[in-house]
């Protein structure tokens, strides 16, 4: 008995302890049942977020879809649109090809009236100088046919003279006959003398007749080539109304040939307005097609803006898509990061899927812009300087878009702008970084 109870009195200690454990025990499992209850609750709504998150992004992708659709109906009208202008421009420019064939032809006409008319102007001078000398000629032959009338007068007048001295020296013959006759008888002497000065007298009679003779002669050659003289002036009179004639026809001809001129003129400033109408709306039309691309361009980049959202490491400002160097390259480096062509793969996806949505008739290109900040390089690395750099770069994500990412290399043009054009002045890191960028513009070649 007395061992029973210092053993039942050894063994109670142990039941409490035992319980306390279990209770623990249960409190801990209560504890962590609570934690899982409240985490499977936590996890509930985060889900409940996510999946609501999810519909508003699904919301957001069917709008961009209807969005995207409408840009493809709207691009296809422009395409039909730029269609006909283009054919339009086609004709428009074989018309003003015709037209320029049509203003060379008329220039050409209008050279050769221009060189008609100065040959007929060449012609109407000569007419008048030859009508000018015929003039002198005939007022010569005037005065020529005056002079050889006075000479016909005075060559009458000396001929009449002549007359009466033979007429009288036959008087003083017969009266020197008739006194030798009477004084036959008288002197022989007186005869003799009488005969001698009949002699003298019948030599000068034969003279004076000689000189009628000749002096008859010389009239009738002065008659003739009177005669000739007026036939050389009726010839010249011919002549001369013959050149008032040309000269009547040439400045028929000269109003015709200027009203011609007039009018080939007149026709080539019309051509000239309408060529100048032509080129005011093909201006027109190009600053259209300007116009559609920057309009295509902001709805673009605006889509691009709510699908990219905030994206670490690249941002849209404006036009360009901006990457930070530290995403695409390690610093003093012109390679590719692993980061950095993930970045520049995700972008060229998205302008792959846009392409074709571009309208056709626009020249655009992908620009590819290297900056770097205003820390000068030490030279003894693989660039000289910032320009080096950056240009490398450029070119770095351009040969990756086109030979791994496959992206057309007619559309894309590598510039490096070194430390010149920052975005943030200053010289702080945070400056600095922002000025390490790459840049990708969609513009026009």
């Amino acid at each position: 008995m007395g061992l029973s109870r210092r053993g039942a009195r050894t063994e109670a200690p142990t039941w409490p302890g035992f319980v306390d454990a279990l209770t623990t025990l249960l409190l801990v499992l209560m504890f962590v049942l609570s934690i899982f209850v409240v985490t499977q609750a936590v996890l509930r709504d985060t889900i409940t977020t996510q999946d609501t998150e999810l519909d508003a992004l699904n919301a957001q992708v069917a709008g961009l879809a209807d969005a995207l659709g409408l840009e493809r109906n709207r691009a296809k009208g422009l395409e039909d649109e730029l269609g006909q202008l283009t054919a339009s421009l086609t004709a428009l420019q074989a018309e003003n090809a015709a037209q320029a064939g049509q203003i060379a032809d008329f220039t050409a006409q209008v050279a050769s009236l221009l060189g008609e008319r100065d040959a007929a102007r060449g012609q109407v001078s000569e007419l008048r100088g030859q009508l000018a000398t015929g003039a002198a000629e005939a007022a010569a032959l005037r005065d020529k046919i005056s002079a050889s009338d006075a000479r016909l007068i005075a060559l009458t007048l000396d001929l009449e003279t002549q007359r009466k001295k033979a007429e009288e020296t036959l008087v003083l013959l017969a009266a020197a006959q008739a006194a030798a006759e009477q004084a036959k008888t008288e002197n022989l002497k007186v005869l003799d003398e009488k005969d001698l000065a009949l002699a003298m007298a019948q030599t000068k009679l034969t003279e004076e007749q000689k000189k009628a003779v000749e002096q008859a002669a010389q009239l009738a050659l002065l008659n003739e080539q009177i005669a000739a003289l007026r036939g050389q002036l009726g010839a010249l009179q011919g002549l001369l109304d013959a050149a008032a004639e040309k000269d009547a026809v040439a400045k028929v001809q000269i109003e015709a040939l200027g009203s011609s001129l007039n009018s080939a003129l007149a026709q080539v400033a019309s051509e000239q307005r309408r060529r100048a109408e032509l080129e005011e709306a093909e201006r027109k039309r190009l600053e259209a097609e300007a116009k559609n691309l920057e309009k295509f361009r902001s709805e673009f980049f605006g889509q691009l803006r709510e699908v990219l959202g905030n994206r670490p490491g690249v941002r849209i400002v404006g036009d360009r898509f901006v990457f930070s160097s530290e995403v695409l390259f390690t610093p003093g480096s012109a390679t590719l990061a692993p980061e950095g062509r993930a970045q520049i793969a995700g972008v060229v996806q998205t302008l792959n899927g846009a392409i074709a949505d571009i309208p056709p008739g626009l020249n655009w290109i992908i620009r590819v812009d290297g900056h770097t900040d205003n820390v000068p390089l030490s030279g003894g690395g693989a660039f000289r300087d910032n320009w080096e750099l950056s240009q490398a770069r450029a070119l770095s994500v351009v040969r990756y878009m086109q030979d791994e990412l496959g992206f057309p290399p007619d559309r894309l043009a590598a510039t490096g702008f070194g430390e010149w054009q920052p975005v943030v002045a200053g010289e702080t890191p945070e400056a600095r970084a922002q000025n390490r960028r790459i840049e990708l513009k969609l513009t026009e070649r």
